[in-house]
């Protein structure tokens, strides 16, 4: 399977531009972690990709074929987002049953045994109503069908929003014993940045409707810097370097530090420390406005 490539995609609703100018390749064989704030536009961008949202400019290919109304190279995709409690006729009376087999229909490479499997993992009842059903269990059914959908790229938004700790594990688990076993490619959109930060091999950080970095999780980190002490000695160290959020606290300061490549060292006046991916991530998105 080839590349999944979105090309000078915009999306504007009204006068609201969600997405400015994006440019974005999904390679075979990885698993990306997708970041931003709430109303960044990554639901926006992964909807686009999938096909289910056009572009306002822009195009979107897999393998070179346009995805847009192309069902081959929508076949090759499974975009799973969390399903409606509620419908437009009132209550969602759908059963977890009929929703694996809408899976069964759709997705070519669908394993009904697998799917089986995670429903008795999640402890889910195949009978019961959508309608009735705990935000965990709703998060459940999302992971099942886009894992048992065996699709080549598979993209889940905000997979563990209600699942508990231990839940939140096991899909950690399934989704690196499934790529290890097939070598699917998976995008995991979230908001709980650490415990997943692990899984990324790639890391895609959006904010304000543009892509702000794509890059090797391991690789980023390992130039990522928090430098402290005191102010001047921190202005001399990093002087010369990309700096995220200064904070200064007294005679003190803190800063973020991105460099283009690992550094030896900013010298003994400063205390120097690795940035895990959540802090990073702050550093690089935080609202200096607000914060004025």
């Amino acid at each position: 399977m080839g590349t999944l490539s979105g090309k000078n995609i915009t999306k504007t609703y009204g006068k609201d531009t969600v997405l400015k100018n994006v440019n974005i390749d999904i390679e075979t064989g990885k698993i990306y972690g997708l970041i931003g704030r709430n109303g960044a536009g990554k639901t926006t961008l992964l909807s686009i990709l999938t096909a289910q949202n056009p572009t306002t400019e822009g195009t979107v290919t897999l393998d070179g074929q346009p995805v847009w109304e192309n069902e081959e190279s929508l076949s090759h995709i499974c975009y799973s987002r969390e399903i409606s409690q509620v419908t437009m006729f009132g209550p969602n009376t759908l059963k977890v049953k009929d929703y694996l087999s809408t899976g069964k229909a759709f997705y070519k490479n669908w394993d009904d045994d697998y799917a089986k499997e995670l429903v008795k993992l999640f402890n889910i009842n195949p009978k019961k109503k959508v309608s009735k059903l705990s935000k965990g269990m709703l998060s459940a059914v999302t992971i099942i069908i886009a894992l048992a959908s065996k699709a080549d790229i598979t993209i889940l938004d905000e997979p563990v929003a209600g699942l508990d700790v231990v839940a939140r594990e096991q899909f950690y688990k399934l989704v690196i014993e499934e790529y290890a076993q097939t070598g699917r490619t998976f995008i995991i959109s979230t908001h709980i940045i650490e415990e997943a930060a692990s899984l990324f091999e790639k890391v895609i950080i959006i904010d304000n409707g543009e892509i702000i970095l794509t890059e090797n999780t391991e690789e980023l980190l390992a130039r990522a810097y928090r430098v402290s002490g005191e102010t001047e000695a921190v202005d001399l160290a990093v002087e010369g370097f990309k700096v995220y959020h200064p904070e200064s606290i007294g005679r003190n300061k803190v800063v973020t530090v991105l460099a283009e490549e690992p550094v030896a060292g900013f010298g003994e006046d400063v205390q120097v420390e690795p940035v895990a991916l959540q802090n990073l991530f702050y550093a690089m998105c935080v609202d200096e406005r607000k914060e004025a």
